[in-house]
């Protein structure tokens, strides 16, 4: 089986609405590119066309691949899944609604052929690139958040939560079999993880802009974002990040990526 250049993970819960346009930009970036690269869907429990979309791309581009979760595990679930089934060397995650334009994975392709683990898309690195921002209240809860993943776990950067993340094959397998937090607060994890690993991670400026339809409820997810910061410290404190879980180990389908246990 030929191994491709590039990953490329979309999690998708219910995107029939904007799924198809998405994949038409990133096949046609991946054309631009001129990157051997597949494109992996991971359909997480949708109730619409979701997958049904999926497929016809698939049917029609080799390239595009659709993967089930098993029901609605949530976003932190589906990149995990996406990234050890996938068979790229660069294995980049983004969102759906492409709030950070796929073309601005070039410039985190960039860091990685400098020389980064990891490279992170942020909207606050250089906030004139956002064309739309987020409402005052959202700013202002991701404000409270990033100050205390600064406090609680020592992560210094500026946007832990920007959907466009790059990650090198070998970095990819350390962390994500390690991953516990499956819904909308894993990103600090897998920062965290890499900073526990020594993998060298760079924060890159992108263009974002802000999409109403959002699927973040700035209040209810919020408050769970939050209580997963003391998630992950709690497993830190516990040994918990010392091998991955159980139930990686023991499935086939993923046991080439589990690291050893130490």
């Amino acid at each position: 089986m030929n191994m491709p250049a590039y990953s490329i993970v979309i999690p998708a819960y219910n995107e029939s609405e904007r799924l198809g346009a998405s994949l038409n930009k990133i096949l046609a970036f991946i054309v631009q590119q001129g990157w051997d690269a597949e494109v992996l869907v991971v359909n997480d429990g949708s109730h619409d066309d979701t997958a049904a979309i999926v497929q016809n791309f698939a049917s029609r581009d080799a390239r595009v691949r659709l993967l089930e979760n098993p029901g609605n595990r949530g976003k932190g679930y589906s990149v995990r899944n996406g990234m050890l089934h996938a068979r790229g060397e660069v294995l980049l995650f983004t969102d759906a609604d492409l709030s950070a334009p796929i073309a601005e994975a070039e410039k985190l392709a960039g860091a990685i052929q400098a020389g980064a683990d990891i490279a992170i898309g942020s909207r606050w690195k250089q906030p004139e690139l956002m064309s739309k921002r987020q409402s005052g209240a959202r700013q202002l809860l991701g404000r409270v958040f990033n100050g205390l993943l600064r406090m609680i776990l020592g992560l210094q950067f500026k946007d832990t939560q920007c959907g466009l993340k790059m990650f090198t094959r070998q970095a990819a397998l350390a962390i994500f079999p390690r991953q516990r937090i499956e819904r909308w607060g894993f990103d600090p994890e897998l920062l965290y993880l890499a900073e526990r690993l020594n993998l060298h991670t760079v924060e890159v400026p992108v263009e974002w802009a802000h999409d109403e339809r959002s699927k973040i409820n700035p209040v209810l997810d919020g408050m769970h974002m939050f209580g997963e910061i003391f998630r992950i410290r709690w497993h830190a404190l516990s040994g918990n990040y010392g091998k991955p879980p159980d139930w990686i180990l023991a499935n086939p389908t993923t046991q080439e990526y589990a690291p050893q246990k130490n």
